[in-house]
């Protein structure tokens, strides 16, 4: 791997928009180059306007921004975006790329990996490196009942990162260096054509990116359960999870599930409705600033785990919490 050196962390960006993703690839990113001593760049692509993006990358931790504005990129189509890194990496010789284990980087990560014959670990939740400097990904296996290692063997490396399984990263006090690097759409064959975009329109809040979220778990019997879950949810302006229990139940939709077989998230406030907490469900979750326990086991895990536990009949509570919030409000 000698001929290969830096850490790429692509970043997505949506309508113009650069997603918080970004921001925890350059965290892990972090934590390997300071081992190497290698720098780290942040690659950024989109269409007209997208130089706007790499301001804050370049404040938050990325020693080089990489930017890749053109029309052709102007809507995500994999094999367009996959080309433009292509064409890049065989000049620039990164050791290795991470990107987020979204929509985004699962559709891209294969391709591109094939494209530059490298080693590919997707939907990282930790890296490491081992004694000769090679990325180790840590990912869930079997159903999350066991954490595994994986060496990426070949350079380049690459991982997709599961997203919230990393801090975002805040402004480091140094700016990073900017650079526009010109496109050319002809390095690539694009047989897609880009469709469009249809955004979720369920009104609810996503749960991988919440700041404060309400989750329920076996404990609230029922279906119905999650009818107080919501309503607290709804109080408090939160997203509303899940227990693997309760979406095996068939209670609620999968994407509601926190968890190692689910989404990583790391809100300011997490409140545990009937959950006990076990290992898969705490290793998703225990990034919370504060948890906030409601069973009626006052010795299940997630009690133990949480800032304040509270012992008692969530039929009950919840109403009641509903109840003061509003008052409080009034």
């Amino acid at each position: 791997m000698a001929d290969y050196k830096g850490i790429w962390c692509v970043a997505e960006t949506r309508k113009g928009k650069l997603l918080p993703t970004a921001f925890e690839l350059l965290t892990a990113a972090r934590k390997i180059a300071a081992s190497r001593s290698e720098p780290v760049t942040a690659v950024v692509l989109g269409g007209p306007g997208t130089a706007a993006a790499a301001a804050p990358l370049a404040e938050r931790g990325a020693d080089k921004v990489l930017v890749l504005e053109h029309a052709s990129l102007a809507d995500f189509v994999d094999e367009a975006y996959a080309g433009a890194l292509k064409a890049l990496a065989a000049k620039e010789n990164p050791r290795t790329l991470l990107l987020p284990a979204t929509v985004f980087g699962r559709s891209l990560a294969p391709r591109l990996a094939v494209a530059l014959r490298a080693g590919l670990v997707g939907d990282g939740i930790g890296l490491e490196l081992d004694a000769q400097g090679r990325l180790v990904v840590e990912r869930c296996c079997y159903a999350g009942n066991v954490i595994a290692g994986v060496t990426v063997r070949r350079a380049p490396e690459m991982a997709t990162l599961r997203p919230m399984a990393f801090p975002r990263s805040g402004p480091s006090g140094k700016k990073g260096e900017v650079v526009s690097v010109p496109v050319d759409p002809s390095a690539w064959t694009q047989a897609s054509e880009y469709a469009g975009f249809l955004p979720d329109e369920s009104g609810e809040i996503d749960v991988a990116g919440a700041e404060k979220i309400v989750s329920g778990g076996r404990g609230l019997g029922k279906a119905e359960g999650f009818e107080d879950v919501r309503k607290l949810a709804k109080a408090l302006g939160a997203a509303v999870g899940a227990s693997r229990a309760a979406v095996d139940a068939g209670w609620i939709p999968y994407k509601h599930q926190v968890g190692l077989t689910g989404r990583s998230v790391r809100p300011r406030l997490y409140v545990a409705c009937g959950i006990s907490g076990q290992i898969q469900h705490l290793a998703g979750m225990n990034g919370a600033d504060t948890i906030i326990a409601i069973n009626t086991d006052a010795e299940a895990p997630m009690m133990k785990l949480a800032t304040y536990a509270l012992q008692g009949d969530l039929h009950k509570v919840l109403p009641a919490l509903v109840e003061e919030i509003q008052r409080a409000r009034a």
